[in-house]
């Protein structure tokens, strides 16, 4: 029978210090793609596992410039250029009268280019995850931690991760079948 590739290696820890001393070992030792899984949120373990600065705020930011740009364009075009009408003897590009509607465009543009962007990098939407594999990863939710370190990382081997996560003193390291 065909094995089936392997996701990872999952250890289980009791306590958030343990998990977090964990992420930062593994971070010493080279280890880059890593994961941790938590009830609660753990302070410095973000840190510990490598997430720092996204691109999301530049991402947001053209959002919210196209949303400004379109949205001031979809009222000077049919104002000035495509029928316009002397109200007033008002000049047709009044620009102060389209503020708010630019306004609220840059924020919908900006407000949209979050989301999809956020779920984007995220990988999201995620139904199902290879750690769903492993029974204990339900106490997740409860009162366990666990640490992740992934395959796709360039130190990783099966052999010397697996003996490298032991050595944290972990409750149990389990493989994760992708």
């Amino acid at each position: 029978m065909k094995r089936k590739p392997i996701y990872g290696l999952l250890a289980e820890f009791e306590t958030p210090e343990a998990v977090l001393h964990a992420a930062e070992s593994a971070q010493k030792e080279g280890y880059r793609r890593i994961d941790a899984f938590t009830p609660m949120p753990v302070e410095g373990l973000a840190d510990a596992c490598g997430f720092h600065r996204t691109i999301l705020p530049v991402i947001v930011f053209f959002g919210g410039l196209f949303g400004c740009l379109g949205g001031f364009f979809l009222q000077y075009y049919p104002n000035v250029i495509g029928f316009p009408l002397n109200v007033g003897g008002k000049p047709h590009n009044s620009w102060p009268a389209f503020i708010p509607i630019t306004f609220e465009m840059t924020v919908l543009g900006a407000a949209i280019a979050a989301v999809f962007g956020m779920l984007a990098m995220n990988g999201l939407p995620t139904p199902y995850h290879p750690v769903f594999n492993v029974p204990r990863f339900a106490l997740a939710t409860r009162d366990r931690f666990f640490l992740c370190i992934k395959s796709r990382d360039k130190k990783f081997d099966l052999t010397n991760t697996r003996i490298f996560l032991e050595a944290l003193n972990p409750q149990g390291v389990y493989e994760i079948e992708a």
